[in-house]
Order: C-alpha cells, then structure tokens, then sequence
C-alpha cells in the first residue's frame, strides 16, 4: 500500500548526487515546518523490462530510497520518513502528490550551473507551472546561512508568497529581505509601498527581522542577484502577469538561474489582514 502523502514535504528520489542534496534541503524543510517527509521514486518499468532483470531494476529502487532515509536520518533525525515506488514519470507523480502535499521538492537538473539555460520542458519547471502547492527547486550545492528572500509586487500571487516567507523566516530564525523591483520606464512609488505591504504581514511575525528594498531594473535579474547571498529563494508563481498562464517570466527566471534553492509558492489564499 502506498504510504499516505496528506500534509507531507514529497520530494522526488533519483539515482545522482544531486538528488540526494535535494532530499537533504526537503529534510530541512520539513523540519522547519514540522512536517513528515515522504520520500517518492517513479519506476520506469518500460526500462526495467529491458534490463536483465526486472527484480534488479526493482531492488536498485528500494535501494535508492534506503540511501535517501539513511541521509535524511543523519541531517534531521526527528523527522518522520516514509517512501513510496511509484510507475510513471516523476513529474506526473509529483503533481498527483501535490493534490495532498504540503510541499513538493525537485532537483533543477543542473539548470542553475547553465546560465544560458532556459529549458522550459525541464521537469522542475514543469512541476513548479502544475503542481497544486508550494514547489521546493534545490540546487547541488548547500545555500550560505543568509536571509529568506521574497520578491514583492502587489498581486495578490505575491501576498500568498509573501506571508508564506515570513512563516519560513520566523521557522528558520532567519532575516526576511522583501525585494520589489520596478521596470525602467514605469512610475515608482518608493519604499513606502513595499514598506506598508511588508508591515501588513509582519504583525504576525514580530520576531522576524524584516529589510525592505525597492531596486530599479528587471525583476528577474535583480532576484537572481540578490538571491547568491540566500539562504532561499521565494517567489509567488504568475506575480502580477495573470497572462502568462501558469508560470510567470520572474519565477522562471529565479528556476533557472537562481543559485539558491527556490520555492514557488503557489496553491494558498493570501492570509486575511490582521484583526480580522
């Protein structure tokens, strides 16, 4: 029987290094929210029935998810792990997950060490535009110990993804950098819009130490730097460009160039404004 997924941080489990780096960053966010982590491994039986043996192909699976606990046993040993083996495409299994996750995690495929890179069928994209919660993108390579980094615009994409920072940020002990970036050529309010967003939601996180800035250039660029000095990146799915369907030219841009571990917030309602 299929371990239950209800609540859980999912995360795909492949055969590289990569992934197992990945597992470690899942670890970490089930920690944080205090969550149990349910490890998820799409089995190909098209290849494994032309391998020598399919009880191989099979073996080699379970032995993928016996490594992948062994690490999440070592990083965050209270944190509860069950795994699963499932037929099909690790996208598609992700996405079925997400329908009761509350987070599901992917590797990048290398796209952040790729910077003319921008592969719009890569398996983390495609979950990140499909999935039915919040998208956990890790990187090969371990973030610094800097602060939760949230892009800003005002759409109501944004106040999902921006609650959901402070949530994280309060959960990490981390400093929260709130980030809104207007285009050349566009009217430009100053602080005082990002400052009076920002102060909505930080009544409910007093704790968290929040830095605003509101920076001229593109949005995407301007992220993608700030975000080299991150401990995460987050980033509301479509932002301000309902248009664009399902994932917005800013949440591409961080997936893909992004050197931090990105998480594309999308599934929750905006919080309510305090006192109501």
């Amino acid at each position: 029987m299929a371990a239950p997924t209800h609540g859980a941080v999912v995360v795909g489990v492949g055969s590289s290094d990569e992934d197992l780096q990945v597992v470690r960053e899942a670890a970490g966010e089930a920690a944080t929210h205090g969550r149990p982590l349910h490890l998820l491994h799409a089995f190909n039986w098209a290849a494994a029935l032309k391998a020598p043996s399919v009880a191989e192909s099979r073996a080699a699976a379970e032995d993928l998810l016996e490594r992948a606990g062994q690490v999440v046993g070592e990083v965050e040993p209270a944190v509860p792990v069950s795994g699963e083996i499932v037929e099909g495409r690790p996208v598609e299994a992700l996405i079925r997950a997400s329908e009761s996750a509350f987070m599901v995690a992917l590797g990048d495929g290398g796209m952040a060490d790729c910077p003319d890179c921008v592969p719009a069928d890569a398996p983390a994209v495609q979950l990140a535009a499909r999935a039915g919660c919040p998208v956990l993108v890790g990187r090969a390579e371990p973030a610094p110990k800097g602060p939760v980094l949230i892009g800003v615009d005002g759409s109501p994409s944004s106040q999902a993804a921006l609650d959901f920072a402070f949530d994280t940020a309060e959960r990490r002990a981390a400093r929260l950098l709130a980030v809104r970036v207007v285009e050349p050529g566009r009217p430009d309010d100053g602080d005082d819009v990002l400052a009076a967003t920002v102060a909505r939601h930080a009544e409910r996180y007093p704790s968290v130490a929040a830095e605003c800035h509101t920076v001229r250039g593109d949005p995407g660029t301007v992220l993608v730097e700030q975000s080299r000095s991150a401990q995460l990146a987050l980033v509301g799915a479509r932002g301000d460009e309902p248009w664009r369907g399902m994932l917005g030219a800013v949440s591409q841009t961080l997936l893909y160039h992004a050197p931090a571990p990105v998480i594309v917030v999308r599934g929750l309602e905006p919080a309510p404004p305090v006192g109501t």
